[in-house]
């Protein structure tokens, strides 16, 4: 009697500790501190900022990055355009995008839209100066786009919304003077989705992966209804059309499907944006197969110097070799950076950079406060 009092005292301790530990492994301080792709920024940028430090002092110019795309903003550092991105590529590869200045009237937007082609829904809204999927909103209909045009006061993008199946981000460079183009990165993205039961809620399905639940505060508050829908049986439903890592898009290492077809196929299009050298083209297309044979596929936007080479996001991709790509990264932005100075193109000074900084913070900071005032 008293052995298996002892052996059930022994058992429940365990199941007890064991729920303790499960806990901790299911909260969103332990998901966060165990994955990298979800460090604080200032954590993971660490020895980024070290890395960039050291070429700036190479190349005597804090800023030095931003001569490699002199005509984006900063080189596309932070505080760019997308508009003006997106002007330089290839009409046949940006879907149809309108520029809507702030306090423009709802009735020329619309008209706007009718110019361009962008007649049906839903259509996707963004701040033309932003990032990491602030903002980012897919629109459903008119009285949406009325309700953003009124809650953000700032310049945005309205942009068709791009069905295709496939979205990809692609990391490429090339040499001032040369049309050769390489491609350092290339990432796969899969959107937030789950996959029902037959008797679970969306809730629930959230509560049960460790990526969705760190999303599941958001979808409360936004589409709580969402929350209690129990899906079929093997029903796939994706939760977050924005492929954005921050809205919980998982991003996969594509390097494998670097060769020369697809290097070809961005040569052809790098090569026709004058004075822009190195980027990330985010984008939809078919497949990658397709990509290979048509070249085609619908840009949503590049990115310039502030683009990382999106695949060492993916949760299997060893921490070193993240750091390692993104220090071959910046050793690829400082040639280009020295061929650019020898040829006389200037770069920002440190007194212009710190401006542009203060701007840019001033900007983030009136989005902020005029979001939260809503």
């Amino acid at each position: 009697m008293y052995a298996n009092q002892t052996v059930g005292q022994i058992k429940l301790d365990a199941t007890t500790e064991d729920n303790f530990f499960n806990r901790i492994r299911r909260s969103r301080t332990w998901v966060t501190l165990t994955n990298w792709e979800y460090w604080p920024m200032w954590a993971a940028n660490l020895p980024l900022a070290i890395i960039v430090l050291g070429y700036a002092i190479r190349a005597r110019r804090l800023f030095f990055f931003s001569a490699v795309n002199p005509v984006i903003e900063t080189g596309g550092a932070w505080g760019e355009s997308k508009f003006n991105i997106l002007r330089r590529i290839p009409d046949n590869h940006v879907p149809a995008t309108i520029l809507v200045k702030k306090g423009t009237d709802f009735q020329a937007v619309m008209q706007r839209m009718q110019e361009v082609g962008l007649t049906d829904w839903p259509v996707i809204a963004k701040p033309d100066v932003g990032e990491r999927g602030f903002l980012v909103t897919k629109i459903k209909d008119e009285a949406a786009l009325r309700d953003y045009l009124s809650n953000n006061p700032i310049d945005f993008l309205v942009q068709k919304f791009v069905e295709l199946p496939l979205e990809l981000a692609v990391l490429c460079h090339r040499m001032p003077g040369s049309r050769k183009t390489t491609i350092t990165s290339i990432c796969i993205k899969e959107t937030l989705k789950v996959t029902g039961d037959g008797h679970s809620t969306i809730r629930q399905l959230m509560q049960g992966s460790d990526r969705a639940r760190l999303q599941l505060a958001r979808f409360e508050a936004e589409q709580p209804a969402l929350m209690r829908h129990v899906p079929s049986p093997g029903q796939s439903l994706e939760l977050e059309p924005i492929g954005n890592h921050c809205r919980g898009t998982m991003f996969l290492n594509g390097n494998h499907h670097i060769d020369e077809e697809l290097t070809s196929v961005f040569q052809e299009v790098l090569s026709q944006m004058d004075s822009i050298h190195y980027g990330r083209f985010d984008f939809k297309c078919d497949s990658i197969e397709q990509l290979r044979t048509t070249g085609e596929f619908k840009v949503m936007e590049f990115n310039g110097i502030g683009a990382e080479p999106a695949h060492i996001y993916d949760p299997a991709y060893p921490i070193l070799d993240k750091y390692r790509d993104i220090y071959n990264q910046w050793k690829v932005i400082f040639r280009i950076y020295k061929i650019q100075a020898a040829n006389g193109v200037q770069s920002m000074t440190t007194k212009e950079g710190i401006q542009r900084i203060k701007e840019y913070m001033a900007y983030k900071k009136s989005i902020s406060s005029a979001t939260i005032d809503q």
